[in-house]
């Protein structure tokens, strides 16, 4: 507590009119000499083991004796200094010291019975004539504050009641946040065991002044105190002693906390989602101000030098500064800086820790990419302990780092006392745990961060970056904390950032400070690069992630900058090659492959690189650089410098270089590298003449696995080339041959196929993609091969279209006898017209014939001017795969199936036993037939895959708004469309209908919001129960084939809800028929005058029927097996006998009351009895031959109107095609008329021309 100035008269001790009166003699202002220093300082090694326990001493406001009156010390605050008034205002009515402090007046022992150190104090003020003398007396479980050295004495016998003056001197001031009392006569004391921490106080003042912090746990209760020295060596024997003697209070308690604490320090961690109770370590901690005040001392400086009590915690992620929880009784004091929110810092980002060794401060430093560090002034009595934690956890984030990036200032000593982090049993060597701790530093959202890892892929494992989840790229903090996730991590022997935008960090400079981790190797050699720190960050991340990582060799940072320019002069730099090639060239890494396709290179690209590849340590295994700007010229520069790399180079890809190359040049220096494995050359020109690109002497030094030379124009001799390569046996590892828009014929892929077959009859292994080539000429020639079985046994011909159908037939027919191809792409494949009967059965019994087919790609194609493919004879075509035993993927979207080719596919599915994958999005599906299919998949137990038809889906939702626009437009009646609509609203407008609902027509008017939103809520609704069924099939079959095990829980549900007894089931029969009621009443809501005349509506077991009669609407609810003739005789018998009872005026006066053709219902009960049994009514013949004449009944439901709609957009398609259909033909007929009468009088016009010619030349 502070004590403040008392003055010795009884008018100024009087002016709290909070604290209690007592007698207390009149002491001189100054204060007694004291005793030589040795005396009052000598520290004691014993101490007391067992503290007497006397009754808790009585709280001040039970203390016997009078109390002092409110009002009689009013007068005299005026009289007070500035000082003195801030105290008072400062001070607490309620609150009493005596809550955290011990009552020196209890028994004798309660504190403490040894003294350990002892001195002279002064209270701190600005004036330097009020000082007030005290003395503190240190034993072996309390520091004591006496008002003088007379009361230490008498409670003490080894403190001397005098001490002679030294030279010597300090002062105590205290503060708490609970009261700062000004008069106190009784001596408090502070107990040891609650000191948080001990240490020094910068505040500017010339003297040097000690802080001694405490808590008391239990009552919730905080309080600092300051200790002022003229000399540090007066400073550092305080600090010691009371160190030293706090730590053995404590004893092996401790790390004692409250469980209050510990339950308030989870809650507000497990807030922040980083609790984990293998990493939870809570510690009591003071947060010093930074704050230096200068010149007058003043309790305003109090303020300014402020504690603030906190707890720190360390959790799994972060550091976490809590506030200290309050008691009920706080008090409101403002000289503590309170923090008003719970704070927190990434553990990952911890650059620096300094531990004092004299006292219990030490500080944080936290630094985030792109923002200033933000350090962290402490002190704890458990400073070493949350320096243990903290670089525990450290490496426990970073299990792979061999170095931790911060600076720590430690003794020496406590790297000893680290426990090694257990061996890290996660996968990729905690790569997750890592990206998760990166994260919470930077404050990013990691489920948006998405990644695989191929096992398979060479050089691998290769880590991929996957696009983030939502429509927004990664930003910059985003993909930092996956660039320092992935440093020194070496379980990926390659990285790929492939088609992902790291254009935000391609000019991002950290101006607040250098990533120093990136300047030494992984084994803490120095790189001495220059200009490393005025690199970006992405430079200065690819460099750490190549210099850190042994097992790295490839980096793939293929289309990853978008934004770059386009233009040819000033390209901007992607800074890639800056970052890896000078370090390829000091051997620095072992990263030899680099991908930079679909990026475009500026010059300063293009000269690193050709510095790194003319050095031969640089040992480049690769270099792809398709698809980057790059001219001839700039290619022969490289090639040249690469030159020197013969023995490693073993993959190049210059594609889309722009000019042409010379053929002799360009085969001298593509020659040079005959280790060559990958070879792509698409988009690759020569100049002008018969030579081919790559000569056949050159491929015969190559062994390679992919040759990609699509898009460039292959002349005769380099077809042959090609040819004799495959026939050589070094073209034995060929496994992929790209040959688009080449310009071959069929008659030049038959010679491919027939030079790649080793053995007559057995297909090569390997993929031959030869799409949007001139194949319809010579396709009888690729035909003839296909059916021998010459060929590869994957194939893709892409976009191949047709003049002929028997073209297209004759391929299919050849497919049909082969049995060497296991994969076969189609797709696009444009025919004249529609597929005819013939060719539909020639597929259907390719389908049912062929053996050998795996996987087949028969998609079409939607464009805005033109599509493709084959036509409603692909529906009788699917029919052939009820018999295939081979087939596992079939492609077939943009064939425009429908609801047909729907069924016909379900039908397939019933008896087909080996399709596991059915794509066939875009076909027109809608719920009705999409709702077939999964039944169809219910009984099936092969299929794994098939789409949700979202697409359908959300053309089906668009549909239905346009639908409801369109009403809400007001358009007439009397169109077709306008037809749909009304029978859509009368569909729409009835909710919550059962599986197989009918709907009626309504009016074409305005539609109400809320009802087209619960018809779009109710349609949705559907579509989602039937992708939720699918996906339990589908999981089903996948677990069935895999041998997993599978459990339908569902099933057992459904059995466990059936109703068990009659009145159970009488219930649920009632409580269906209020539900069609109810809808009943929306029904007679939503009718007006443009409303059709009669209707059905089915509901569940229950159907709706209703007829509409001189305004009057007649409804009538019955079984679903009731036949719906009869109703509406029913209907019309009622209307009948209404009409001629009430006259038109009387039901439709504006007057009419309610109930007024109450007795009706006697007729309608009697009419009721008459239909009630359909087989007893005789005279019901009649009746029924009367209903000739009644308007046909609109039922349909919701997914029909859906379907009419698809059907109507469908035939004006088919209209379409067959006007565009018919200006072909119009245009081939003149051209056959043109062509018939050439032949019919083109020669006898010949003839006359050279005889007019002869006679105009021989005579004239």
């Amino acid at each position: 507590m502070v004590q403040q100035h008392i003055m010795a008269n009884n008018r100024r001790r009087s002016l709290s009119i909070f604290r209690q009166k007592q007698d207390v003699p009149q002491r001189s202002l100054t204060p007694t000499s004291s005793t030589q220093k040795h005396e009052g300082e000598t520290l004691t090694a014993s101490a007391c083991q067992h503290e007497q326990a006397w009754p808790k001493p009585r709280p001040r406001t039970l203390q016997k004796g009078n109390r002092t009156s409110v009002f009689g010390s009013f007068w005299s605050l005026p009289s007070l200094d500035a000082d003195e008034r801030t105290a008072l205002a400062l001070s607490e009515s309620k609150a009493s010291s005596i809550h955290d402090e011990v009552d020196a007046n209890g028994k004798p022992g309660s504190l403490g019975r040894t003294v350990l150190h002892f001195g002279e104090a002064q209270a701190a003020s600005a004036h330097v004539f009020r000082k007030k003398s005290f003395f503190l007396v240190l034993t072996e479980t309390h520091l004591i504050r006496f008002r003088s050295q007379t009361k230490a004495a008498e409670m003490f016998a080894s403190v001397p009641a005098t001490m002679s003056r030294t030279s010597s001197r300090m002062s105590v001031s205290s503060y708490s946040e609970i009261q700062m009392t000004t008069h106190q006569d009784m001596a408090h004391g502070i107990p040891l065991h609650n000191i948080i921490a001990v240490y020094r106080l910068d505040d500017g003042r010339p003297f040097f002044t000690v802080e001694i912090a405490h808590y008391d746990d239990r009552t919730q209760r905080a309080a600092a105190m300051h200790m002022h020295f003229q000399e540090p060596s007066e400073a550092d024997s305080w600090i010691l002693a009371v160190r030293s003697t706090a730590k053995l209070s404590r004893g092996p308690d401790a790390r004692s906390i409250s469980q209050n604490t510990l339950d308030y320090a989870v809650t507000a961690i497990e807030k922040a989602d980083d609790y984990d109770p293998d990493h939870f370590h809570v510690f009591r901690a003071v947060q010093k101000s930074s704050s230096k005040g200068h010149g007058r001392t003043s309790s305003d400086d109090l303020a300014k030098l402020s504690t603030s009590f906190v707890i720190l915690v360390v959790g799994l992620q972060r550091v976490h500064l809590l506030p200290v929880p309050r008691g009920g009784h706080r008090s409101s004091s403002s000289s503590l800086n309170e923090l008003d929110s719970h704070s927190s810092h990434g553990i990952v980002a911890l650059a620096a820790m300094k531990l004092q060794a004299d006292d219990d401060s030490f500080s944080l430093v936290f630094k985030t990419p792109l923002r200033d560090p933000y350090k962290l002034h402490l002190a704890s009595s458990e400073s070493l302990e949350v320096a243990l934690q903290l670089m525990y956890a450290s490496e426990f984030l970073r299990p792979e780092w061999i170095r931790q990036p911060g600076l720590f200032d430690i003794p020496g000593d406590l790297d000893d006392q680290l426990p090694s982090p257990p061996c890290s049993q996660d996968d990729y060597a905690g790569f997750d745990k890592t990206l998760m701790a990166y994260s919470a530093a930077y404050d990013v959202n990691a489920s948006r961060i998405c990644y695989t890892v191929d096992h398979t892929a060479e050089d691998g494992p290769k880590f991929q970056l996957l696009p983030p989840v939502g429509l927004q790229s990664y930003s910059a903090t985003e993909l930092l904390a996956v660039f320092r996730s992935l440093r020194y991590n070496e379980s990926f022997g390659s990285i790929s950032f492939a088609n992902i935008d790291l254009y935000p960090l391609l000019y991002l400079y950290d101006v607040h400070g250098t990533d120093i981790d990136s300047l030494t190797t992984r084994s803490g050699r120095a790189t001495n690069l220059t200009s490393h720190h005025g690199l970006p960050v992405l430079c200065q991340e690819v460099r750490g992630l190549a210099l850190k990582s042994r097992k790295l060799r490839r980096l793939d940072f293929s289309a990853c900058f978008p934004g770059l320019s386009q233009g040819n002069e000033e390209r901007e730099s992607c800074c890639i090659p800056e970052a890896l090639g000078p370090l390829c060239k000091k051997s620095l890494t072992n990263v030899d492959w680099i991908v930079l396709s679909g990026v475009l290179l500026a010059d300063t690209d293009l000269n690193f690189l050709v510095d790194a590849a003319s050095e031969r340590r640089c040992h480049f295994r690769a270099l792809e650089l398709g698809q980057c700007g790059l001219s001839v010229h700039d290619i022969d520069v490289l090639l040249s410098a690469a030159a020197v790399q013969e023995n490693t180079m073993e993959v190049i890809d210059i594609s889309g270089v722009q000019g042409r190359f010379s053929p002799e040049l360009f085969q001298r220096q593509i020659g040079a590298f005959t280790h060559i494995r990958r070879l792509n050359l698409t988009r690759v020109q020569k100049t002008a003449g018969p030579e081919p690109l790559v000569p056949p002497e050159v491929l015969m030094t190559w062994r390679l696995e992919s040759f990609h030379i699509s898009q460039t124009t292959l002349n005769e001799l380099t077809v042959e080339s090609i040819a004799a390569y495959l026939r050589c046996p070094r073209s034995g590892l060929l496994r992929e041959l790209h040959l688009d828009q080449c310009g071959l014929s069929g008659r030049d892929l038959a010679v491919f196929f027939r030079a790649m077959t080793r053995t007559p009859g057995q297909g090569r292994r390997m993929h031959v993609s030869a799409s949007e080539n001139r194949l319809r000429l010579g396709i009888s020639k690729l035909s003839e091969a296909i059916k021998e079985n010459y060929g590869p046994s994957s194939l893709t011909m892409r976009m191949l279209d047709f003049e002929k159908e028997q073209q297209f037939r004759e391929l299919i027919e050849a497919l049909t006898w082969n049995t060497s191809l296991r994969s076969l792409d189609i797709s696009r494949a444009s025919l004249p017209y529609d597929a005819s009967t013939e060719t539909s059965e020639a597929l259907k019994t390719m389908f049912a014939t062929n053996s050998a087919l795996e996987e087949l790609d028969m998609s079409g194609e939607q464009a805005h001017l033109d599509s493709t493919r084959f036509g409603i004879g692909l529906n009788i075509a699917l029919r052939g795969l009820e018999g295939n035993r081979t087939l596992q993927r079939l492609r077939i979207e943009h064939q425009s199936l429908g609801p047909q080719g729907a069924s016909t596919l379900a039908d397939v599915l019933g008896k087909n036993e080996c399709l596991q994958e059915i794509y066939c999005e875009h076909n027109g599906i809608n719920l009705q037939s999409f709702t077939v299919l999964v039944n169809a998949v219910e009984k099936n137990k092969t299929l794994q895959f098939l789409p949700t038809m979202d697409v359908e889906r959300d053309r089906s939702m668009d549909r239905v708004l346009q639908e409801i626009d369109a009403m809400e437009r007001g358009q007439s009646p009397r169109s077709p469309k306008v037809g749909i609509k009304k029978s859509l609203t009368g569909a729409l407008t009835v909710p919550r209908l059962g599986h197989r609902k009918a709907a009626s027509s309504s009016s074409a008017g305005s539609t109400d919001p809320q009802d087209a939103a619960m018809a779009l809520s109710a349609i949705d609704e559907k579509w989602n129960v039937q992708t939720s069924r699918l996906q339990k099939y589908l999981y089903r079959n996948y677990c069935l084939v895999n041998g997993f095990p599978w459990i339908d829980e569902e099933a057992n549900q459904v059995v466990n809800k059936r109703p068990g007894t009659a009145s159970s089931m009488q219930k649920a029969v009632e409580q269906e028929l209020a539900e069609v009621k109810s809808q009943a009443k929306m029904i007679f809501r939503r009718l007006n005058r443009n409303s059709e005349q009669q209707a059905s509506i089915d509901s569940g077991q229950y159907a709706l029927h209703y007829f509409i009669q001189d305004s009057v609407c007649f409804l009538v609810i019955c079984d679903r097996s009731y036949p719906r003739k009869l109703a509406f005789t029913y209907l019309s018998d009622l209307a009948q006998e209404f009409t001629t009872i009430y006259p038109s005026g009387q039901y439709l006066s504006a007057t009419l009351r309610p109930y007024a053709f109450v007795e009706f219902d006697t007729f309608i009960q009697r009419t009721k009895k008459t239909y009630q049994d359909a087989r007893a009514s005789s005279n019901l013949d009649k009746l029924n031959n009367e209903l000739k004449d009644v308007t046909k009944v609109m039922t349909k439901n919701i997914e029909d109107l859906l379907y009419r709609g698809d059907s109507l957009e469908r035939m004006g398609e088919m209209s379409g095609r067959l006007r565009e259909d018919s200006k072909k033909y119009r245009k081939a007929a003149v051209r056959i008329n043109w062509d018939l009468l050439l032949k019919q009088y083109g020669p006898f016009a010949g003839l006359g021309l050279l005889i007019l010619v002869f006679l105009w030349w021989r005579f004239f």
